[in-house]
């Protein structure tokens, strides 16, 4: 969607005070712990931005609670892999030699949305050292959160999701149906192969290319066990500015998707 398509849709701009009362209308409140994925466009036209909206989900959580949010950057991987910016063959000894390696302060993320990028760069964020599946978080449980995020299995037990789960913590989709926590619930469920990837990490102040065991993620398995989520009535929905925006339980949503995939198709 253009700038241009955002005031057409708008009755009215979105301001941080708008948005922030959306937010509670919707359900969010004051110490919440707070898996965030937004789509900047579907919010309508924004005053302030990225920023705005990043303030008022601040406002909306307070510094009791916990934001959270994906800042994945799958271009450090192997390109033996890639196949969306595939490169030649001949290039793939020096990309490996020569990618930097992840740094949590510099590295950009890579498909997260612009609001997940801008707010990796806020003041009092804190980032997970994962090189391609890092979360960022800021408020009470933010260190918690992001500290000691294993290479291997980057997105099962021990890692940030893991942690929002033992927190009890909520997802908040705006404007989109990315739910990361699902991924946590394909590694408890355990039926997705493990494979090998690699990257370049900082370890002892020296660049290393590092191997480790990832579980086989597959996004297109999980339309399913969302739209059968959402049936048990178990998500809010509502409004947050022009978007359609989705609250759940993040125990919830994983505890149900791991039961799912381990019965196979919803328990046929």
């Amino acid at each position: 969607m253009t700038e241009a398509d955002a005031i057409a849709r708008a009755d009215a701009p979105r301001t941080r005070q708008t948005l922030a009362a959306d937010l509670r209308a919707v359900g969010v409140q004051p110490g919440d712990v707070l898996i965030v994925h937004v789509s900047l466009s579907r919010l309508g036209w924004v005053a302030g931005g990225p920023v705005a909206v990043i303030q008022a989900l601040q406002d909306a959580v307070t510094p009791l609670g916990t934001l959270v949010m994906p800042t994945f950057t799958l271009q450090l991987t192997d390109p033996a892999g890639w196949r969306r910016f595939a490169v030649p063959e001949e290039w793939w000894e020096t990309i490996r030699a020569e990618m930097s390696a992840f740094d949590p302060a510099l590295t950009p993320s890579r498909g997260m949305g612009q609001v997940a990028e801008l707010f990796r760069t806020f003041p009092d964020v804190r980032r997970s050292d994962h090189p391609h599946s890092s979360f960022a978080a800021w408020g009470q449980h933010a260190q918690a959160i992001t500290a000691d995020h294993p290479l291997a299995y980057s997105l099962g037990d021990g890692s940030p999701l893991a942690r929002v789960y033992d927190l009890n913590g909520k997802v908040l989709l705006l404007g989109t149906e990315v739910n990361t926590s699902l991924h946590l619930a394909e590694v408890r469920a355990g039926q997705q192969p493990t494979v090998p990837f690699s990257g370049p990490i900082q370890r002892g102040g020296q660049r290393q290319w590092v191997t480790f065991d990832e579980t086989d993620y597959n996004e297109e398995a999980f339309p399913p066990v969302k739209a059968a989520f959402e049936v048990t009535g178990a998500v809010t929905v509502g409004t947050v500015g022009s978007a359609t925006a989705k609250l759940m339980s993040q125990r919830e949503v994983v505890d149900f998707g791991v039961q799912w995939w381990r019965k196979g198709a919803g328990g046929a």
